[in-house]
């Protein structure tokens, strides 16, 4: 049976989750831009029955807040707000709802997740290797590094005794993982994680080839959530 969703953020992101939820069976009860987002602060909100929130980090908590006080249940796909997210999955379970926030919706980047997570765990044997990442993005995504990067070198650090850190630099200190954050032109989003040696290199890469991947993975977090109660993630909702 399909959901009612309101979509927070109409840009091009908002239209791609927009064409792809009404070809599985969903409606769009409500569409928020910056022109009209004292919708957010309404009644309205709370026909749907679930907000798919995507806009920028200087407005992200605001807007999942306003969702959740008013009852209705969020899947956030903005980065940059990492210091807010405790406070709103606390809210969440306060108010008897469910969150879900994630730096990439896309399926073939949370498959990128784990297996990063696998390679870093069986590299920590090998301090040989010096691991790097890059990502590159379009020239109008706001946070740098992306929500996405800082995900990967998380998890590396979390599974490489030799990393405590991760900073936005060329490499330099041993212990810090170092992120190089490219934008150019209207790339969707390449990751790379590299681990390199005196005698090879071993490389990760995802490339999203347009924003489907996290268009969709978008609508089938919304799905997974719909009349549930608490805090998810991505690993939740693909099983992984």
């Amino acid at each position: 049976m399909g959901m009612k969703i309101a979509l927070v953020g109409y840009g091009k992101m908002g239209k791609a989750i927009e064409r792809i939820a009404l070809s599985r069976g969903h409606e769009i009860v409500l569409r928020i831009s910056s022109q009209n987002r004292q919708l957010l602060f309404s009644e309205t909100i709370k026909e749907a029955d679930v907000v798919i929130e995507m806009t920028n980090p200087e407005a992200a908590f605001d807007n999942v807040k306003a969702c959740l006080d008013a009852g209705v249940s969020v899947v956030c796909g903005s980065t940059g707000w990492n210091n807010e997210v405790p406070a709103a999955k606390q809210l969440a379970e306060e108010k008897g709802v469910a969150f879900l926030q994630t730096s990439n919706f896309s399926i073939g980047v949370n498959v990128f997740f784990s297996i990063n997570e696998v390679l870093a765990d069986i590299m920590n044997k090998y301090p040989e290797y010096e691991v790097s990442m890059e990502e590159v993005h379009h020239i109008h995504k706001k946070d740098k590094p992306s929500g996405t990067a800082i995900t990967l070198a998380e998890r590396i650090i979390a599974h490489l005794d030799r990393k405590k850190r991760w900073e936005e630099s060329q490499p330099g200190a041993a212990e810090v993982l170092s992120i190089h954050p490219v934008r150019e032109d209207e790339a969707p989003g390449t990751h790379s994680v590299k681990y390199s040696s005196a005698i090879d290199d071993i490389e990760l890469i995802h490339t999203a080839h347009n924003r489907d991947g996290f268009a969709q993975g978008a609508v089938v977090a919304a799905e997974f959530i719909a009349g549930k109660k608490g805090v998810y993630t991505m690993r939740d909702v693909l099983g992984l």
